[in-house]
Protein backbone atom coordinates (compact mmCIF):
# COMPACT_ATOMS: atom_id res chain seq x y z
CA UNK A 1 0.00 0.00 0.00
CA UNK A 2 1.19 3.78 -1.06
CA UNK A 3 1.02 4.81 2.78
CA UNK A 4 3.66 1.77 3.96
CA UNK A 5 6.28 2.99 1.48
CA UNK A 6 7.49 5.80 4.35
CA UNK A 7 7.85 2.68 6.62
CA UNK A 8 10.38 0.95 4.36
CA UNK A 9 13.39 1.38 6.07
CA UNK A 10 12.27 1.07 9.60
CA UNK A 11 10.52 -2.20 8.49
CA UNK A 12 13.90 -3.30 7.45
CA UNK A 13 15.70 -2.31 10.29
CA UNK A 14 13.35 -4.76 12.18
CA UNK A 15 11.58 -1.38 13.69
CA UNK A 16 7.64 -0.60 14.12
CA UNK A 17 7.78 3.24 12.94
CA UNK A 18 6.50 6.39 15.15
CA UNK A 19 2.45 6.07 14.65
CA UNK A 20 2.02 2.70 12.88
CA UNK A 21 -1.13 0.86 13.89
CA UNK A 22 -1.58 -2.55 15.15
CA UNK A 23 -4.63 -3.62 13.40
CA UNK A 24 -3.05 -5.23 10.31
CA UNK A 25 -5.97 -3.26 7.73
CA UNK A 26 -5.45 -3.40 4.38
CA UNK A 27 -4.51 0.65 4.70
CA UNK A 28 -2.02 0.70 7.40
CA UNK A 29 1.33 -0.37 8.23
CA UNK A 30 0.69 -2.03 11.07
CA UNK A 31 0.67 -6.17 12.37
CA UNK A 32 0.84 -8.11 9.42
CA UNK A 33 1.79 -5.93 6.76
CA UNK A 34 4.70 -4.25 8.64
CA UNK A 35 6.05 -7.64 8.71
CA UNK A 36 5.27 -8.70 4.94
CA UNK A 37 7.24 -5.11 3.54
CA UNK A 38 9.71 -6.35 5.80
CA UNK A 39 9.93 -9.85 4.34
CA UNK A 40 9.70 -8.57 1.05
CA UNK A 41 12.90 -6.28 1.51
CA UNK A 42 14.89 -8.60 3.01
CA UNK A 43 14.11 -11.11 -0.26
CA UNK A 44 14.25 -8.88 -2.94
CA UNK A 45 16.91 -6.55 -1.69
CA UNK A 46 19.53 -9.09 -1.98
CA UNK A 47 19.16 -9.08 -5.61
CA UNK A 48 20.52 -5.55 -5.84
CA UNK A 49 24.09 -5.02 -6.15
CA UNK A 50 24.62 -1.95 -3.87
CA UNK A 51 22.66 -3.69 -0.93
CA UNK A 52 24.86 -3.46 2.50
CA UNK A 53 26.29 -6.73 4.43
CA UNK A 54 25.31 -8.16 7.49
CA UNK A 55 27.69 -7.13 10.58
CA UNK A 56 29.47 -7.01 12.65
CA UNK A 57 32.88 -6.53 9.93
CA UNK A 58 35.86 -7.84 11.21
CA UNK A 59 39.74 -7.44 10.80
CA UNK A 60 42.04 -9.87 9.15
CA UNK A 61 45.59 -8.56 8.27
CA UNK A 62 45.49 -5.84 5.74
CA UNK A 63 41.82 -6.64 5.02
CA UNK A 64 38.27 -5.59 6.41
CA UNK A 65 35.83 -8.68 6.24
CA UNK A 66 32.21 -8.70 6.02
CA UNK A 67 29.94 -11.61 6.51
CA UNK A 68 32.56 -13.00 7.67
CA UNK A 69 34.63 -14.31 5.00
CA UNK A 70 33.95 -11.44 1.65
CA UNK A 71 36.88 -8.81 1.72
CA UNK A 72 35.56 -5.08 1.78
CA UNK A 73 35.64 -2.41 -0.87
CA UNK A 74 34.68 0.74 -0.35
CA UNK A 75 32.97 2.75 -2.75
CA UNK A 76 32.40 5.62 -0.44
CA UNK A 77 31.56 9.26 -0.53
CA UNK A 78 31.91 12.20 2.27
CA UNK A 79 28.77 13.48 3.70
CA UNK A 80 28.46 16.55 5.48
CA UNK A 81 25.03 18.04 4.25
CA UNK A 82 24.94 22.11 5.50
CA UNK A 83 22.46 24.03 4.05
CA UNK A 84 22.84 27.56 2.05
CA UNK A 85 23.91 29.71 4.86
CA UNK A 86 23.97 27.21 7.40
CA UNK A 87 27.89 26.57 8.97
CA UNK A 88 29.37 23.29 10.29
CA UNK A 89 28.67 21.53 12.62
CA UNK A 90 25.76 23.68 14.46
CA UNK A 91 23.71 23.66 11.10
CA UNK A 92 24.29 20.10 10.10
CA UNK A 93 20.96 18.30 8.81
CA UNK A 94 21.07 14.89 7.97
CA UNK A 95 17.45 14.20 8.69
CA UNK A 96 16.24 16.85 6.25
CA UNK A 97 18.95 15.32 3.45
CA UNK A 98 18.60 11.34 4.24
CA UNK A 99 16.33 10.39 1.63
CA UNK A 100 16.92 12.37 -1.37
CA UNK A 101 20.99 11.80 -0.67
CA UNK A 102 20.72 8.18 0.62
CA UNK A 103 19.05 7.40 -3.07
CA UNK A 104 21.84 9.68 -4.61
CA UNK A 105 24.55 7.38 -3.57
CA UNK A 106 22.47 4.55 -3.96
CA UNK A 107 22.16 5.62 -7.36
CA UNK A 108 25.88 5.65 -8.21
CA UNK A 109 26.33 2.48 -6.43
CA UNK A 110 27.91 3.62 -3.10
CA UNK A 111 28.03 1.32 -0.16
CA UNK A 112 29.25 3.57 2.48
CA UNK A 113 29.36 7.41 3.93
CA UNK A 114 32.19 8.87 6.21
CA UNK A 115 30.04 11.62 8.46
CA UNK A 116 32.44 14.10 10.39
CA UNK A 117 30.50 14.36 13.34
CA UNK A 118 28.64 11.60 15.27
CA UNK A 119 25.32 10.40 13.77
CA UNK A 120 23.08 8.87 16.40
CA UNK A 121 20.12 9.44 14.88
CA UNK A 122 18.30 5.93 13.83
CA UNK A 123 16.19 6.79 11.66
CA UNK A 124 18.48 8.73 9.18
CA UNK A 125 20.56 5.14 9.80
CA UNK A 126 17.28 3.26 8.99
CA UNK A 127 17.02 5.43 5.83
CA UNK A 128 20.69 4.40 4.78
CA UNK A 129 20.71 1.01 5.88
CA UNK A 130 17.57 0.46 3.65
CA UNK A 131 19.83 2.25 0.73
CA UNK A 132 22.18 -0.57 1.34
CA UNK A 133 24.73 2.75 2.96
CA UNK A 134 26.78 1.56 5.73
CA UNK A 135 28.51 4.17 7.73
CA UNK A 136 31.74 4.74 9.01
CA UNK A 137 30.87 7.05 11.95
CA UNK A 138 33.33 9.76 12.94
CA UNK A 139 32.81 9.92 16.77
CA UNK A 140 35.42 12.55 17.62
CA UNK A 141 37.27 15.32 16.34
CA UNK A 142 37.08 18.08 18.55
CA UNK A 143 40.04 17.89 21.15
CA UNK A 144 37.74 20.04 23.39
CA UNK A 145 35.75 17.07 24.04
CA UNK A 146 36.46 14.35 27.00
CA UNK A 147 37.29 11.31 25.46
CA UNK A 148 34.59 9.61 27.95
CA UNK A 149 32.08 11.28 26.41
CA UNK A 150 31.71 9.07 23.35
CA UNK A 151 30.68 6.01 24.92
CA UNK A 152 27.38 7.65 25.47
CA UNK A 153 27.18 8.01 21.67
CA UNK A 154 28.68 4.39 20.68
CA UNK A 155 25.97 2.75 23.47
CA UNK A 156 23.30 4.73 21.49
CA UNK A 157 23.88 3.19 18.18
CA UNK A 158 26.24 0.54 18.27
CA UNK A 159 23.42 -2.46 17.37
CA UNK A 160 22.19 -0.78 14.51
CA UNK A 161 23.48 -2.51 11.34
CA UNK A 162 24.29 0.57 9.55
CA UNK A 163 27.55 1.16 11.43
CA UNK A 164 30.15 -0.18 9.41
CA UNK A 165 32.65 0.93 12.09
CA UNK A 166 34.10 3.99 14.28
CA UNK A 167 36.27 6.56 12.95
CA UNK A 168 38.06 9.20 15.59
CA UNK A 169 39.37 12.75 14.18
CA UNK A 170 39.97 13.98 10.46
CA UNK A 171 43.50 14.42 9.35
CA UNK A 172 44.37 15.92 13.00
CA UNK A 173 48.12 15.85 12.30
CA UNK A 174 47.33 18.75 10.08
CA UNK A 175 44.29 20.74 12.61
CA UNK A 176 45.97 19.92 15.96
CA UNK A 177 42.38 17.70 16.44
CA UNK A 178 40.73 21.23 15.95
CA UNK A 179 41.96 22.83 19.07
CA UNK A 180 45.18 23.91 17.99
CA UNK A 181 47.08 20.57 19.99
CA UNK A 182 50.52 18.90 19.07
CA UNK A 183 50.24 15.75 16.87
CA UNK A 184 51.36 13.90 20.25
CA UNK A 185 48.71 15.41 22.32
CA UNK A 186 46.19 14.58 19.40
CA UNK A 187 47.53 11.03 19.53
CA UNK A 188 47.50 10.55 23.30
CA UNK A 189 43.72 11.82 22.87
CA UNK A 190 42.99 9.52 20.57
CA UNK A 191 44.50 6.23 21.72
CA UNK A 192 42.37 6.98 25.06
CA UNK A 193 39.25 8.25 22.35
CA UNK A 194 39.82 4.63 21.12
CA UNK A 195 39.68 3.01 24.68
CA UNK A 196 36.64 4.07 25.62
CA UNK A 197 35.20 3.20 22.29
CA UNK A 198 36.82 -0.36 22.74
CA UNK A 199 35.32 -0.22 26.77
CA UNK A 200 31.86 -0.45 25.36
CA UNK A 201 31.86 -1.77 22.03
CA UNK A 202 34.53 -4.51 20.45
CA UNK A 203 32.42 -5.69 17.75
CA UNK A 204 33.06 -2.63 15.00
CA UNK A 205 36.49 -1.54 14.21
CA UNK A 206 37.72 1.46 14.98
CA UNK A 207 39.60 3.63 12.49
CA UNK A 208 41.44 7.27 12.55
CA UNK A 209 41.77 9.30 9.11
CA UNK A 210 45.65 10.94 9.20
CA UNK A 211 46.80 13.77 6.79
CA UNK A 212 48.87 11.48 4.25
CA UNK A 213 50.86 8.09 5.15
CA UNK A 214 51.02 8.47 9.28
CA UNK A 215 55.01 7.78 10.56
CA UNK A 216 55.65 4.26 12.06
CA UNK A 217 55.98 5.82 15.58
CA UNK A 218 52.41 7.34 15.43
CA UNK A 219 50.88 3.68 13.89
CA UNK A 220 52.84 1.52 16.62
CA UNK A 221 51.94 3.83 19.30
CA UNK A 222 47.72 3.46 18.73
CA UNK A 223 47.34 -0.08 19.05
CA UNK A 224 43.78 -0.14 18.94
CA UNK A 225 43.50 1.85 15.73
CA UNK A 226 42.29 -1.09 13.83
CA UNK A 227 41.90 0.48 10.40
CA UNK A 228 43.59 3.65 9.02
CA UNK A 229 42.18 6.30 6.90
CA UNK A 230 44.95 8.27 4.63
CA UNK A 231 43.32 12.00 3.20
CA UNK A 232 45.60 12.54 0.09
CA UNK A 233 45.31 14.62 -2.64
CA UNK A 234 48.05 15.02 -5.84
CA UNK A 235 46.66 15.59 -8.87
CA UNK A 236 45.70 12.74 -10.83
CA UNK A 237 47.57 9.89 -8.87
CA UNK A 238 47.87 8.21 -5.65
CA UNK A 239 52.03 7.83 -6.43
CA UNK A 240 53.27 6.22 -4.15
CA UNK A 241 50.66 5.92 -1.78
CA UNK A 242 49.88 2.30 -1.54
CA UNK A 243 54.22 1.05 -1.16
CA UNK A 244 54.91 3.89 1.63
CA UNK A 245 51.23 2.47 3.64
CA UNK A 246 52.78 -1.29 2.89
CA UNK A 247 56.09 -0.54 4.33
CA UNK A 248 54.48 1.08 7.33
CA UNK A 249 51.91 -1.30 8.78
CA UNK A 250 49.96 -4.32 8.12
CA UNK A 251 46.86 -2.92 8.91
CA UNK A 252 44.12 -2.31 6.53
CA UNK A 253 43.68 1.03 4.94
CA UNK A 254 41.61 3.01 2.72
CA UNK A 255 41.14 6.89 2.02
CA UNK A 256 39.54 9.34 3.88
CA UNK A 257 39.61 11.95 1.53
CA UNK A 258 40.48 12.15 -2.84
CA UNK A 259 38.89 13.75 -5.28
CA UNK A 260 39.13 17.30 -7.16
CA UNK A 261 36.69 19.79 -6.89
CA UNK A 262 34.72 21.48 -9.62
CA UNK A 263 36.41 24.96 -9.94
CA UNK A 264 39.36 26.15 -12.10
CA UNK A 265 41.18 28.59 -10.46
CA UNK A 266 44.23 28.83 -13.42
CA UNK A 267 41.18 29.49 -15.73
CA UNK A 268 38.70 31.33 -13.17
CA UNK A 269 35.78 29.83 -14.07
CA UNK A 270 34.05 26.30 -13.38
CA UNK A 271 35.67 23.13 -14.47
CA UNK A 272 33.19 19.91 -14.23
CA UNK A 273 34.75 17.53 -16.90
CA UNK A 274 38.50 18.42 -15.64
CA UNK A 275 36.95 17.27 -11.52
CA UNK A 276 35.01 13.94 -13.70
CA UNK A 277 38.21 12.95 -15.21
CA UNK A 278 39.81 13.22 -11.90
CA UNK A 279 36.83 11.40 -10.24
CA UNK A 280 37.55 8.04 -12.85
CA UNK A 281 41.18 7.98 -12.67
CA UNK A 282 41.64 8.17 -9.20
CA UNK A 283 38.10 5.98 -8.03
CA UNK A 284 39.58 3.42 -10.84
CA UNK A 285 43.01 3.34 -9.46
CA UNK A 286 41.85 2.40 -5.75
CA UNK A 287 40.08 -0.16 -7.68
CA UNK A 288 43.73 -1.86 -9.03
CA UNK A 289 44.96 -1.62 -5.91
CA UNK A 290 42.26 -3.33 -4.01
CA UNK A 291 42.61 -6.07 -1.19
CA UNK A 292 39.73 -7.76 -3.67
CA UNK A 293 42.77 -8.18 -6.30
CA UNK A 294 45.68 -9.26 -3.40
CA UNK A 295 46.10 -5.34 -3.49
CA UNK A 296 46.75 -3.63 0.18
CA UNK A 297 43.74 -0.80 -0.30
CA UNK A 298 39.93 -1.22 1.00
CA UNK A 299 38.60 1.26 -1.42
CA UNK A 300 38.03 4.70 -0.62
CA UNK A 301 35.67 7.53 -0.11
CA UNK A 302 35.32 10.85 -2.26
CA UNK A 303 35.31 13.98 -1.30
CA UNK A 304 32.24 14.74 -1.20
CA UNK A 305 28.78 14.58 -1.89
CA UNK A 306 27.69 18.13 -2.22
CA UNK A 307 29.00 21.23 -2.39
CA UNK A 308 29.01 23.53 1.06
CA UNK A 309 29.23 27.36 1.11
CA UNK A 310 30.27 28.23 4.73
CA UNK A 311 34.07 26.85 4.05
CA UNK A 312 35.82 29.67 1.98
CA UNK A 313 36.47 31.87 5.56
CA UNK A 314 36.77 34.96 3.51
CA UNK A 315 33.48 34.99 2.32
CA UNK A 316 29.80 34.15 3.45
CA UNK A 317 27.66 30.92 4.38
CA UNK A 318 25.17 32.22 1.99
CA UNK A 319 27.39 33.00 -1.02
CA UNK A 320 29.28 30.69 -3.66
CA UNK A 321 32.53 32.01 -2.59
CA UNK A 322 35.52 30.74 -4.96
CA UNK A 323 38.13 31.38 -2.66
CA UNK A 324 41.17 28.71 -2.12
CA UNK A 325 44.79 27.66 -0.89
CA UNK A 326 47.56 26.59 -3.15
CA UNK A 327 50.05 24.52 -0.68
CA UNK A 328 52.00 23.14 -4.05
CA UNK A 329 50.37 19.79 -3.74
CA UNK A 330 46.49 19.59 -4.03
CA UNK A 331 43.75 18.31 -6.75
CA UNK A 332 43.72 18.40 -10.47
CA UNK A 333 43.82 20.63 -12.75
CA UNK A 334 44.90 23.43 -10.48
CA UNK A 335 46.59 22.06 -7.43
CA UNK A 336 44.04 24.36 -5.52
CA UNK A 337 41.26 23.72 -2.72
CA UNK A 338 38.57 25.62 -3.58
CA UNK A 339 36.24 24.88 -0.62
CA UNK A 340 33.18 25.37 -1.49
CA UNK A 341 33.27 23.40 -5.04
CA UNK A 342 33.79 19.84 -3.52
CA UNK A 343 30.53 18.00 -4.59
CA UNK A 344 29.67 15.38 -6.69
CA UNK A 345 26.17 17.68 -6.89
CA UNK A 346 25.76 21.09 -6.32
CA UNK A 347 24.24 22.43 -3.14
CA UNK A 348 20.76 21.67 -4.70
CA UNK A 349 21.73 18.26 -5.48
CA UNK A 350 22.11 18.38 -9.01
CA UNK A 351 24.38 15.76 -10.42
CA UNK A 352 27.66 17.26 -12.08
CA UNK A 353 29.54 15.04 -14.11
CA UNK A 354 32.14 14.08 -11.64
CA UNK A 355 28.96 11.97 -9.68
CA UNK A 356 28.28 10.35 -13.45
CA UNK A 357 31.62 9.08 -13.59
CA UNK A 358 31.84 8.24 -9.93
CA UNK A 359 28.64 5.90 -10.39
CA UNK A 360 30.60 4.56 -13.46
CA UNK A 361 33.31 2.72 -11.49
CA UNK A 362 31.82 -0.81 -10.30
CA UNK A 363 32.57 -2.19 -6.72
CA UNK A 364 35.31 -4.74 -7.54
CA UNK A 365 33.34 -8.38 -6.96
CA UNK A 366 36.07 -11.25 -5.35
CA UNK A 367 36.95 -14.11 -7.31
CA UNK A 368 35.16 -17.03 -6.93
CA UNK A 369 36.01 -20.96 -6.76
CA UNK A 370 32.80 -23.09 -8.40
CA UNK A 371 30.93 -19.90 -7.38
CA UNK A 372 32.71 -19.93 -3.45
CA UNK A 373 35.13 -16.71 -2.16
CA UNK A 374 37.77 -18.52 -0.75
CA UNK A 375 38.05 -17.38 2.41
CA UNK A 376 41.50 -16.16 4.30
CA UNK A 377 42.80 -15.61 0.97
CA UNK A 378 45.61 -13.00 1.36
CA UNK A 379 45.89 -12.65 -2.62
CA UNK A 380 44.18 -14.71 -5.26
CA UNK A 381 46.90 -15.84 -7.43
CA UNK A 382 44.39 -17.32 -10.55
CA UNK A 383 42.46 -13.93 -11.67
CA UNK A 384 40.35 -16.39 -14.09
CA UNK A 385 38.63 -18.63 -11.68
CA UNK A 386 39.76 -17.68 -8.16
CA UNK A 387 40.76 -21.19 -6.91
CA UNK A 388 44.30 -20.38 -6.82
CA UNK A 389 44.60 -18.74 -3.61
CA UNK A 390 47.42 -17.79 -0.70
CA UNK A 391 45.50 -19.24 1.86
CA UNK A 392 46.85 -17.87 5.65
CA UNK A 393 46.38 -19.42 8.78
CA UNK A 394 47.60 -22.34 7.51
CA UNK A 395 49.69 -23.43 10.53
CA UNK A 396 49.48 -27.27 11.05
CA UNK A 397 46.40 -27.36 8.45
CA UNK A 398 46.41 -28.64 4.83
CA UNK A 399 45.11 -27.55 1.57
CA UNK A 400 43.47 -30.43 1.77
CA UNK A 401 41.72 -29.23 4.19
CA UNK A 402 41.45 -25.90 3.43
CA UNK A 403 39.40 -27.02 0.45
CA UNK A 404 37.28 -29.49 1.98
CA UNK A 405 36.16 -26.69 4.57
CA UNK A 406 34.67 -24.52 0.85
CA UNK A 407 32.70 -27.58 -0.28
CA UNK A 408 35.65 -28.16 -2.71
CA UNK A 409 38.96 -30.70 -3.44
CA UNK A 410 42.61 -29.72 -3.39
CA UNK A 411 44.67 -30.48 -6.68
CA UNK A 412 47.89 -28.61 -5.64
CA UNK A 413 49.54 -26.91 -3.00
CA UNK A 414 52.59 -25.28 -2.55
CA UNK A 415 55.02 -23.34 -0.38
CA UNK A 416 54.38 -19.82 -0.47
CA UNK A 417 57.89 -17.45 -1.50
CA UNK A 418 57.20 -14.13 -0.73
CA UNK A 419 53.37 -13.51 -0.36
CA UNK A 420 52.81 -12.43 -4.39
CA UNK A 421 51.91 -16.16 -5.30
CA UNK A 422 55.58 -16.50 -6.61
CA UNK A 423 55.84 -20.25 -5.99
CA UNK A 424 58.39 -21.91 -3.76
CA UNK A 425 58.03 -25.63 -3.90
CA UNK A 426 55.42 -28.16 -4.67
CA UNK A 427 53.98 -30.31 -2.10
CA UNK A 428 51.38 -32.74 -1.02
CA UNK A 429 47.67 -31.17 -0.79
CA UNK A 430 48.30 -33.32 2.78
CA UNK A 431 51.27 -31.55 3.96
CA UNK A 432 50.49 -29.11 6.50
CA UNK A 433 52.14 -25.75 7.24
CA UNK A 434 55.00 -25.70 9.43
CA UNK A 435 56.82 -21.86 10.11
CA UNK A 436 55.48 -19.79 7.93
CA UNK A 437 51.58 -19.92 8.46
CA UNK A 438 51.02 -19.13 4.78
CA UNK A 439 50.51 -21.86 1.51
CA UNK A 440 49.66 -21.68 -2.02
CA UNK A 441 46.35 -23.61 -2.44
CA UNK A 442 44.27 -25.00 -5.24
CA UNK A 443 41.04 -25.78 -5.32
CA UNK A 444 38.38 -27.41 -7.77
CA UNK A 445 34.98 -28.67 -7.79
CA UNK A 446 34.77 -31.61 -5.26
CA UNK A 447 34.60 -34.59 -7.51
CA UNK A 448 31.78 -37.04 -8.01
CA UNK A 449 33.06 -40.05 -7.04
CA UNK A 450 32.22 -43.63 -8.80
CA UNK A 451 30.24 -46.37 -6.86
CA UNK A 452 31.49 -49.06 -5.68
CA UNK A 453 30.70 -51.33 -8.32
CA UNK A 454 31.85 -48.82 -11.09
CA UNK A 455 35.20 -48.50 -9.52
CA UNK A 456 35.67 -52.27 -9.26
CA UNK A 457 34.81 -52.69 -13.19
CA UNK A 458 37.16 -50.06 -14.45
CA UNK A 459 39.97 -51.05 -12.30
CA UNK A 460 39.60 -54.69 -13.75
CA UNK A 461 40.02 -52.37 -16.97
CA UNK A 462 43.75 -51.37 -15.98
CA UNK A 463 42.56 -47.75 -15.21
CA UNK A 464 42.38 -45.41 -12.14
CA UNK A 465 40.17 -42.57 -10.83
CA UNK A 466 42.70 -39.56 -10.86
CA UNK A 467 41.95 -35.16 -10.72
CA UNK A 468 43.63 -31.98 -11.81
CA UNK A 469 42.80 -28.72 -12.11
CA UNK A 470 40.88 -29.62 -15.06
CA UNK A 471 38.38 -31.88 -13.55
CA UNK A 472 38.66 -35.61 -12.73
CA UNK A 473 38.42 -38.93 -15.00
CA UNK A 474 39.25 -42.19 -15.03
CA UNK A 475 42.99 -42.63 -16.83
Amino acid sequence: HPRCLDAAAPALAGQRPQGARESGGASDCGGGAMQRIRRWLLVHTALLPHVAVALPATVQGRRVLVEGRTPLHIKGVNWNPVPIGGVHPDQLEYGVHVHDDSRLLAEAGANVLRTYEALTDRGVLDALWARGIQVINTIWSWGGEPPGHVQAKVQAVKDHPAILMWSIGNEWNYNGCYNGLSVDGCAALIGQVAQMIKAVDRAHPVASVYGNVPPQHIVARLTDIDVWGINYYEDLTFSDLFTRWEATSTKPMFLGEYGADAYNAVAGSVDTMAQAHATSVLTEELVKNSVIFGGICTGGLIFELSDEWWKDGSGSPGVHDVGGIAPGGGPHPDRTFNEEWWGLTTIDRTPREAYHAFANVRIPKPRQCAGSVLPRAAHVCSQADGCRVIAEEMKSRSCAKYCKENGLACVGAWKDADARCHIKAGISCEDAAHGNPSLVCQCAPAPLLPSAEEALAREAQGLRFACSRGGCSWI
